[in-house]
């Protein structure tokens, strides 16, 4: 199992504080979809949580994992861009 590390850190702003963090890799990615999303039912997150598994296991490329998670926290309003 692979890291998944992205070409470019990705922004979000979680918690009731909104605190910020850089996700770098499917793997960080990954664990901030299953203990942070403040929505993990929406359409979005189930894509990014995918491929973010994908991309861990090598059956896919970490810039899709990114896409991917980018929408989920772009749907999740988490984004920060």
């Amino acid at each position: 199992m692979t890291e998944g590390w992205f070409s470019k850190p990705v922004r979000i702003a979680i918690g009731v504080f909104g605190d910020e963090r850089n996700v770098s890799s499917a793997r960080q990615a990954l664990h901030a979809l299953d203990s942070l999303w403040p929505d993990p039912g929406a359409p979005k997150f189930r894509e990014a949580r995918h491929f973010c598994l994908r991309a861990l296991n090598g059956d896919d490329n970490a810039e899709h994992a990114r896409g991917c998670f980018i929408e989920a926290a772009r749907e999740a309003r988490v984004l920060v861009e």
